[in-house]
Order: structure tokens, then C-alpha cells, then sequence
């Protein structure tokens, strides 16, 4: 069964595996813990039987009138299970108070936060593809 928790003090990076598919230059378990730990606001989900994580989405706002959603993973082996959608439902039932919740995705991935009520929107970016790891982070901070 999975469980959904709104806090990453318990977890540790050997929970943490399977996230980040594709990405050239990954974040170590140790750092996905940091971004999730200082994230502002964070749902994860986790295999209760092995208390692995297998899906988690973050979000940074203002708290007055807009929030981000910057991440939104779900390991491939618990894909299409309904995680994802209960995720972002989760994360939204946290921001509705606020004006605005906007997130940046690939157009493949529209489909999906559109059957959950969002609009597409047109929006501007800044990578810096160096930094995907955290590596101008300590792991330590």
C-alpha cells in the first residue's frame, strides 16, 4: 500500500532511489534529500512494506498570492498507479488558499495537469545544465 506524508524529516537517502530518469546529471540521494527538506512545501509517497519513497512533488511559494511546482517524480516501477495524480491533488489541496499555482512542463506531460484543471500557458526558462546535480551545493548546508 502506499502512504502519503507531508514531511521528510524521517527519511533517509537510501530511501531514495529510482528518481531523476534521464536527467544527464542526476542528483545523489543526499542531495535529493536536501532539496526536499528545504523545499518549502512537499507530499511524498512511500511503499509502506519496503518504506522506500516512490513518488514525491515539492513546491515553493510566497504564501500570499502564488506558489511553483518545481518537481514532480514518481519512480517508473509505480507509474500509471494513480500516484502522481494524488501527488499534485495533495499538493493542491495544500495551495488552494493561493491566487496562482504554475508549474513548467514538457508538452508531452500537459495532458496529464490539464485532466487535473490546469491551463496551458505559455512561460520563459533559465537552465544551468552544470548545476542539474546540485554540485554548486554542499550537501552539507
Amino acid at each position: 500500500m502506499i502512504v502519503y506524508v507531508d514531511c521528510p524529516d524521517d527519511i533517509e537517502p537510501d530511501q531514495l532511489h529510482g528518481f531523476f530518469v534521464g536527467w544527464p546529471s542526476p542528483p545523489s540521494p543526499a542531495m535529493h534529500l536536501k532539496l526536499l527538506r528545504q523545499s518549502q512545501f512537499v507530499v511524498l509517497a512511500l511503499d509502506d512494506q519496503s518504506r522506500k519513497v516512490v513518488g514525491f512533488i515539492t513546491a515553493i511559494s510566497d504564501n500570499v498570492l502564488s506558489a511553483y511546482i518545481p518537481l514532480l517524480e514518481v519512480v517508473p516501477d509505480y507509474q500509471n498507479q494513480g500516484i502522481g495524480r494524488e501527488l499534485v491533488n495533495r499538493m493542491f489541496g495544500r495551495l488552494q488558499r493561493l491566487y496562482m499555482i504554475d508549474l513548467l512542463c514538457d508538452p508531452d506531460i500537459q495532458p496529464f495537469y490539464e485532466r487535473l484543471g490546469m491551463l496551458k500557458a505559455q512561460g520563459m526558462m533559465l537552465r544551468h545544465y552544470v548545476n542539474q546535480c546540485g554540485s554548486a551545493v554542499s550537501e552539507m548546508d
